[in-house]
């Protein structure tokens, strides 16, 4: 399944990522499907960790699962762990989509992930609040959730303005308060001021709203 090619082009937007074969996510996600129709908690006890490749896989099986919450909850705190790069975090942050089915288990679960020290832990309960929280009932929380956060990780930085940015996106008379008064550090405000100018659904009056709140550095 891995494609020469498609190594050398991954490899570049995952560097110090090593061991990686080159196989494409939807061929992953498949192969992941599959698995969960067998004995898919025999093959999470067994499989192997030497690939990148391999870690996604894990983490696409647990997504897919057919379990219930507290067992779910079970195999993402050991997943969590493995994850050492952006992209099997977010990977496996959208596809625990039985977030939707559970918000309020899976909201208490990722609380100490946001208040964690380590750049991945962090970075997994970000993308699980831009995937799964921008909502009325989550915005302000979620918002102060990430106000908290003291990292001088750069995958950290970036999670957190592009949550944020997703969150204006998407509720902008609830973020704006916040983007006019909030404790983040110059690079991750203004890189979220750039996410939001960057969207396409940010109309033009707007962006140049948003580049006038840029901070001077």
């Amino acid at each position: 399944m891995a494609e020469p090619e498609y190594q050398a082009f991954i490899s570049k937007l995952l560097p110090g990522t090593e061991n990686i074969l080159g196989i494409r996510i939807p061929a992953l996600r498949k192969l992941a499907k599959q698995l969960v129709k067998g004995d898919w908690r025999a093959y999470l006890n067994e499989a192997q960790g030497e690939f990148f490749e391999e870690i996604m896989l894990q983490g696409m099986v647990i997504g897919y699962a057919n379990a219930g919450i507290d067992e779910v909850l079970s195999y993402v705190s050991e997943f969590v762990d493995k994850i050492d790069n952006w992209s099997v975090c977010d990977s496996f942050c959208s596809t625990l989509k039985i977030a939707k089915k559970h918000p309020k288990e899976m909201w208490d679960f990722i609380q100490p992930y946001l208040a964690d020290d380590r750049e991945y832990y962090i970075r997994f309960g970000v993308v699980m609040l831009l995937n799964y929280y921008i909502s009325e009932e989550y915005a302000d929380e979620a918002l102060q959730a990430m106000d908290k956060i003291k990292s001088d990780a750069y995958y950290v930085k970036m999670g957190v303005a592009w949550a944020i940015s997703m969150y204006y996106v998407n509720l902008p008379e609830k973020t704006m308060p916040y983007l006019r008064k909030n404790h983040l550090d110059d690079f991750t405000y203004n890189k979220t001021l750039q996410k939001i100018t960057e969207s396409l659904k940010t109309d033009q009056k707007t962006k140049e709203e948003i580049r006038g709140m840029r901070r001077k550095v």
